[in-house]
């Protein structure tokens, strides 16, 4: 397992893939801070005392890009079993290590720990830009101390690593990068929308299920839909569906 897992770690460092996924993080980190600041320069500029509360109360620029911060992240779990397919280099893995189930325990050891820390440091540092942006005006998003962000912080890497794992698990069922990336893409952006337009309160229930907003709740936010524990539940059952339809699938088919 230790060689599979070394292998697995030297292929994802080694793909140009792997560092376009950082640097594109790093893009939604500075599209997020000229956000916070564009936000910043309106509260400046308003008129009247309704129009600075919209801003005080808004929620922080690092949740509303947070599915974009999933999905691009997301995309390294995609890879993992879709461009191998594409090259033809899953028959080599399957060579080098005949048992199917280590190589896919190496993959979500690989690609889990490399899109948590991934998934970490890219909304870390939009939490902390966004505080230093915002200063000592009275934002609410800001106004706990830092140390009390560290919860949220973490639940949104954890959340960021599950998308990327359904990824991974439905690249292996599907072998398509274009159809897993649709499929992901359903998952964390057109899901939400829909869930949004629904009545009262299934608009709610049904977001509340979703991905996006599952890392909040596992954090214990104001109000949530769902305990921490469930939506922990919850969102480990993702990872858990599909990476066993990616055991099943890798299992009974030839590469």
């Amino acid at each position: 397992m230790a060689a599979a897992l070394a292998a697995e770690w030297l292929k994802l460092r080694s793909v140009r893939s792997t560092w376009v996924t950082v640097a594109v993080v790093g893009v939604v980190v500075l599209v997020t801070a000229l956000a916070t600041w564009n936000g910043v320069n309106a509260w400046e500029n308003a008129t009247t005392a309704e129009g600075r509360l919209r801003w005080e109360t808004a929620r922080p620029m690092e949740r509303i890009t947070f599915p974009f911060t999933q999905f691009c992240v997301g995309v390294l779990g995609v890879l993992a079993f879709t461009s191998e397919y594409g090259t033809g280099m899953i028959r080599s893995t399957f060579a080098a290590v005949p048992r199917r189930g280590t190589v896919l325990t190496a993959k979500v050891g690989a690609v889990g720990g490399a899109t948590f820390v991934t998934g970490l440091a890219g909304v870390t540092a939009m939490h902390l830009t966004g505080r230093w942006i915002v200063g000592d005006r009275p934002f609410d998003a800001y106004a706990d101390p830092v140390a009390e962000a560290v919860g949220p912080l973490l639940a949104m890497g954890l959340s960021v690593a599950v998308v990327a794992l359904v990824g991974m698990g439905v690249g292996a069922v599907l072998r398509s990068t274009a159809g897993t990336l649709v499929t992901l893409a359903v998952l964390v952006f057109v899901l939400p929308t829909i869930a949004g337009f629904l009545p009262d309160p299934w608009n709610e229930r049904i977001g509340a299920v979703l991905p996006a907003q599952l890392s909040a709740q596992v954090a214990g936010s104001t109000d949530p839909v769902l305990p921490p524990l469930v939506a922990l539940t919850v969102l480990a059952g993702y990872a858990a569906t599909a990476l066993g339809a990616a055991a099943v699938a890798i299992s009974r088919r030839d590469p």
